[in-house]
């Protein structure tokens, strides 16, 4: 079957650095789905691990995508969630083989029912993001899922990939005041699209910009980028008893949320099917919340570009333009 792959960490500007591919087709183990993949959707992630984890002499191409819309093609002996013909979204898992694949396995419970009122492009965009946006929110912060919060959260990187529904699930389901960073007037556009009721310029004074919108501190921050580059001037506006959750990689002085009680959490949405967790199905029950936010017209699709087709070439541009740390939203590939 067809797959894009890697056999080398390489620059995303040669041609070696993605690869069409034909590989064996899986065969699905007891709580599988194979999934006819529809459509694909590219994070940071894929960036990463293609630079830091290539394959060993030998070893048959890295597969990556941690995003998948698709339809169910057959299921393993013990999947009761699914059946064949089944509409599906999902992110998959970090040690398994990756959804640029025409079929993929993916663990049902980690597996949501695709919006109805989505296509399967606009689908993609979602569930990677929904996963890390929805954890930070109601695992870590402990914020109530009906609704009904109070307080202020800060979402560094407002109009990325998971800035773009954090914004969303903040403010149409926990319904907090939500202030997003962003600093071009195209992203600052988007932010308020998706519903932040105020913008912070990254680029300048936070404390400043705070005037004049009612709020003088920070409940919850979501790192979501650039936290290093950005903890001196959010950190002074913690709240007492604040929290800040992290999902990308910084070195940070701990010793400045102390006096407040500050709690730090790490989010990564691999955790549960990396490690099997007992809770593990909670990212099944999740992404069912969310695809019926969607269906109610809560939440929007994140979907901004599409690549065309899936492929290597088309992979790569989109590789790309992550890199470039410009990219608004979700970039999506359809199709074989």
């Amino acid at each position: 079957m067809k797959a894009v792959g890697y056999r080398k960490s390489l620059s995303i500007s040669d041609p070696q650095s993605l690869i069409d591919v034909d590989i064996e087709t899986p065969k699905p183990g007891p709580r599988d789905l194979r999934v006819s993949v529809k459509a694909v959707s590219v994070n940071p992630v894929d960036t990463k691990v293609r630079m830091r984890a290539a394959p060993k002499d030998g070893e048959p191409p890295k597969v990556l995508g941690y995003d998948a819309a698709g339809v169910v093609e057959s299921i393993g002996a013990e999947v009761t969630l699914f059946k064949p013909d089944d509409e599906v979204f999902y992110a998959g898992s970090i040690i398994r083989p990756g959804t640029n694949s025409e079929l993929h396995l993916v663990d049902e419970r980690i597996v949501g029912r695709k919006p109805k009122s989505l296509s399967f492009a606009q689908a993609a965009a979602l569930p990677l993001t929904s996963i890390t946006a929805w954890e930070i929110l109601f695992d870590r912060f402990c914020l109530k899922r009906e609704g009904g919060n109070r307080g202020t959260v800060l979402a560094l990187g407002g109009a990325g990939g998971v800035g773009s529904i954090f914004i969303q699930l903040a403010r149409h389901v926990a319904e907090l005041t939500v202030f997003a960073t962003a600093s071009r007037p195209e992203t600052r556009e988007w932010c308020l699209k998706l519903g932040a009721h105020h913008i912070i310029d990254h680029t300048k004074p936070f404390a400043d910009q705070m005037k004049g919108t009612g709020h003088a501190e920070f409940n919850y921050v979501g790192g979501l980028t650039f936290t290093e580059q950005h903890y001196p001037q959010f950190a002074p506006l913690f709240a007492p008893q604040a929290k800040l959750a992290i999902i990308d990689d910084p070195v940070i002085d701990f010793k400045l949320g102390k006096g407040k009680s500050v709690s730090y959490h790490w989010e990564s949405m691999f955790t549960r099917s990396m490690f099997t967790t007992p809770d593990m199905i909670e990212q099944h029950r999740l992404l069912d919340a969310v695809s019926k936010f969607v269906d109610d017209g809560m939440i929007k699709t994140t979907l901004t570009r599409e690549m065309g087709t899936i492929n290597a070439a088309n992979l790569r541009t989109a590789h790309a333009l992550i890199e470039s740390g410009t990219s608004i939203g979700k970039v999506v590939l359809s199709g074989w």
